[in-house]
């Protein structure tokens, strides 16, 4: 059985301090002042961990878990693991809202539904849920209860400042002037084409916000510029409907350390395919979004309650930040399944001090979700240096890997600190970023690969993977990609770098983004697009007033080779008049004549039209 919430902090360590900005780092910095509730706030602590969803003699799993606190006032009841027309009669009461009207929506994958209360619950509130569970005349009459919970407000949190960057951070083209990215330098060049573009994020920070391709060569492919204060984060490529999309966060990060928003299926055409939202109240968090088959998806949720945290020497008008995880049926929205972190997990195992101020306690944050083929998930929480093992369906903690309450004897160069991106492998073992730092705990950050043995309980460091030049110290982010051939891709997190490493610890390629700037993970992926906007094309007639100077690009475009430039005096008259190699994201050629109109045609290799832009007038 696992440790009681009301425990209180073991100190294990002298540098314990409150992590509250950026993915859990470092400090406010001014961002904002958090305003606490007034009055004391509702016991949130569990008495027990012993939350079970699956309800006792059937094989439904509900959500909300059976006897959690943690209910939103907005919460749908999620019933999985029978089709829909084997749930009947479902009553739902809150003790101070009454009887609920609403109704019982399928889910596109057949196997449960959800049902929609018309009104929210009540604050406070115990809500007793009945059901007959069954096909018809083998029905069974099961029944459970909740508490809902006091929501703290997130739309007073700020986000984090966004200075303009350095002119000498960033790169500007004539043919798209609006986009403005930050440089990509190449310090090792690539030893290994085969593993692809490198898949980036810019922001928080300085600059345009948005989601990043370049080539290994450090030339852009693709910049979404987003609108201000709206932030990407995780792009990278996923399996979606048969072919390979890809996929992102976009919305706003708070100070604080999380986002709400939402998370993106983009075509190889970068045309939106699919918008996951989280539901039950809460809002898609920045930290993780994975896509498994059967048009299901799981996405990482942050829901800040109000929590008398005087049993813990903290606050009574106390605010905590309880995470959470979200299966999400893809086609329809619902929420089949949700995991919250105060059900399973003894606030006494995190490494954060409780506040003794108005700020929210962030003593878990979930930064992963790795769901296996066998139905488990394994998760990584920064704040506790832990993975941990779920079982898929119950919700119940089989295994947890680090931390003050590892299920694992830990062999050396094992224990990770404010680790992100726990990674289950072909082979069993364990991979993570360990960011190490913030405060610093390891002399460095780096990748590890952790064997473990279920039977004996014992972990065991098959490689460590630092920087092979100088130390990297990361105080946020992070993550370790694993590639077929079991070279690694890190992304530094805090420290705006990726590098990609042999299985022995080579240095196969390594890149970096400018100082100052920030991306929450990097990626390697073979990456191709033909994007449906047309090219862009801006020319000038030089002061001479004898020749035609023409810039071209094609934003997201990963198969031009060549480019055929048309001039004339009319854009119904325009002929070939030059045509230039494809050399960067913007190519340029200077031909002679004086004309009014331009266009181009980009070309691949064999010579094939791909696109031809619209007519521009000339600038004089």
């Amino acid at each position: 059985m696992r440790r009681n919430g009301y425990i209180l902090l073991l100190v294990a360590t002298a540098a314990w301090v409150v992590v509250a900005v950026l993915l859990g780092s470092g400090s406010l910095s001014g961002a904002h002042t958090v305003v606490g509730p007034s009055g004391a706030s509702p016991s949130c602590l569990p008495a027990t961990l012993e939350h079970n969803a699956t309800l006792a003699g059937t094989t439904v799993n509900v959500s909300p878990a059976p006897e959690t606190d943690t209910a939103n006032p907005d919460t749908q009841v999620s019933f999985l693991g029978v089709p829909v027309t084997d749930i009947h009669d479902v009553s739902v009461e809150g003790s101070r809202s009454g009887y609920h009207h609403g109704h019982l929506y399928g889910y596109f994958q057949g196997d449960g539904g959800s049902f929609l209360p018309y009104k929210p619950f009540a604050t406070g509130e115990r809500v007793l849920v009945r059901a007959l569970i069954g096909p018809p005349g083998g029905e069974r009459r099961s029944s459970f209860s909740f508490r809902v919970a006091t929501p703290y407000p997130t739309a007073g949190l700020t986000g984090f400042p966004n200075p303009p960057a350095a002119p000498s951070a960033n790169q500007s083209f004539v043919s798209a002037p609006g986009l403005h990215p930050p440089i990509l330098d190449v310090s090792a060049p690539d030893l290994d084409p085969a593993a692809g573009d490198v898949l980036m994020t810019v922001g928080p920070g300085p600059g345009q916000y948005g989601p990043l391709i370049y080539t290994p060569q450090g030339r852009l492919v693709w910049f979404d510029d987003l609108a201000k204060g709206v932030n990407a984060e995780d792009l990278r490529v996923q399996p979606y409907e048969g072919q390979s999309d890809l996929t992102w966060w976009r919305g706003k990060v708070i100070a604080l350390g999380f986002g709400l928003g939402e998370d993106i299926v983009m075509n190889p055409d970068y045309q939106t395919v699919a918008t996951i939202r989280a539901g039950n109240g809460l809002q898609a968090d920045l930290h993780d979004f994975q896509i498994t088959p059967g048009n299901v998806a799981y996405v990482t949720a942050y829901n800040l309650i109000r929590c008398n945290l005087a049993p813990l020497g903290g606050k009574r008008n106390g605010v905590i930040v309880d995470t959470a995880v979200q299966e999400i049926d893809m086609k329809t929205g619902l929420v089949r399944w949700q995991w919250d972190s105060l059900d399973h997990i003894a606030v006494s195992e995190s490494h954060v001090a409780v506040p003794t101020t108005a700020t929210p306690w962030d003593w878990f944050h979930l930064n992963s979700i790795d769901p296996e083929p066998s139905g488990s998930l394994m998760i990584s929480a920064r704040s506790t240096w832990a993975a941990y093992q779920l079982q898929g369906g119950s919700g119940a903690v089989l295994w947890q890997l680090g931390g003050t309450g590892s299920s694992f004897s830990m062999g050396p160069g094992t224990e990770t600190a404010w680790q992100h991106d726990a990674r289950m492998q072909p082979d069993g073992s364990v991979t993570f970023f360990d960011d190490g730092s913030d405060p610093r705990v390891h002399y460095q950050s780096r990748g590890v690969r952790i064997a473990i043995n279920t039977t004996l309980h014992t972990a065991r460091l098959v490689r460590a993977y630092p920087h092979p030049g100088s130390p990297q110290l990361a105080d946020s982010q992070g993550n370790m990609q694993t590639l077929g051939d079991e070279s690694v891709v890190i992304g530094w997190g805090s420290i705006p770098s990726i590098s990609e490493l042999a299985k022995n610890g080579g240095l196969l390629f390594d890149a970096h983004l400018p100082p100052g700037s920030s991306s929450y993970r990097a990626f390697r992926f073979p990456w191709s697009a033909q994007p449906l906007w047309l090219p862009a094309v801006s020319a000038r007639l030089l002061a001479t007033g004898d020749s035609t100077a023409v810039f071209a690009s094609w934003n997201g475009a990963t198969e031009v080779a060549s480019w055929r430039v048309l001039a004339g005096q009319e854009p119904g008259s325009m002929t070939v008049q030059a045509a230039m190699p494809d050399s960067g994201f913007e190519s340029t050629v200077t031909f002679p004549g004086a004309y009014s109109y331009v266009a181009v045609q980009a070309l691949n290799a064999a010579g094939q039209l791909l696109g031809t832009s619209a007519a521009e007038r000339v600038s004089r």
